[in-house]
């Protein structure tokens, strides 16, 4: 089941982060992977400045979860996660699908540039890869992230981004 999470779905949420961006480790570069990969104190503020998470729930326990944040004339996916023995069983896909149904505009997505299988996936589900000038640009008008993750990560985009 697909549902929008409550503040009851915190910690989990925090748990599949942490336990999903595992992925990263020694793929991202080291100075911007940390223990905890997202404190509590980052997902707070995460979700105060507008990041409203959606997750697949399994027998009563939430299994992947993708954050959704309104930026105006874009959506942004955020924060994309599925635990590690979820992983591979369609859960993130089936949540993409139902968060692009419900949604009208151009959606981006952020990623680390060394992340080639979350780029690979995108990219077969539709979502084009930005040039450098226009993933900076538009990291930097919509994204709340440090200078060092600009220059490391890649945008990903669905519909027409060419005019934002």
């Amino acid at each position: 089941m697909i549902r929008l999470c409550s503040d009851p779905d915190f910690e989990e949420i925090l748990e599949i982060i942490n336990d999903g961006a595992s992925a990263y480790k020694g793929v991202i570069p080291g100075d911007r992977w940390h223990e905890p990969y997202m404190t509590a104190e980052e997902l707070r503020r995460e979700m105060e400045d507008g990041v409203h998470f959606w997750g697949y729930e399994e027998h009563d326990r939430l299994n992947a979860v993708m954050g959704l944040q309104d930026k105006g004339e874009v959506m942004l996916i955020r924060h994309a996660y599925v635990r590690t023995k979820r992983r591979r069983k369609g859960l993130g896909g089936k949540l993409l699908r139902h968060l692009e149904s419900e949604i009208d505009r151009p959606i981006l997505i952020g990623t680390w540039a060394e992340a080639s299988w979350a780029i690979a996936y995108y990219k077969k589900g539709g979502y084009g890869l930005l040039p450098p000038e226009a993933k900076t640009r538009l990291l930097k008008r919509f994204w709340k992230i440090p200078e060092r993750q600009v220059e490391t990560s890649v945008v990903l985009a669905k519909g027409k981004w060419e005019d934002l």
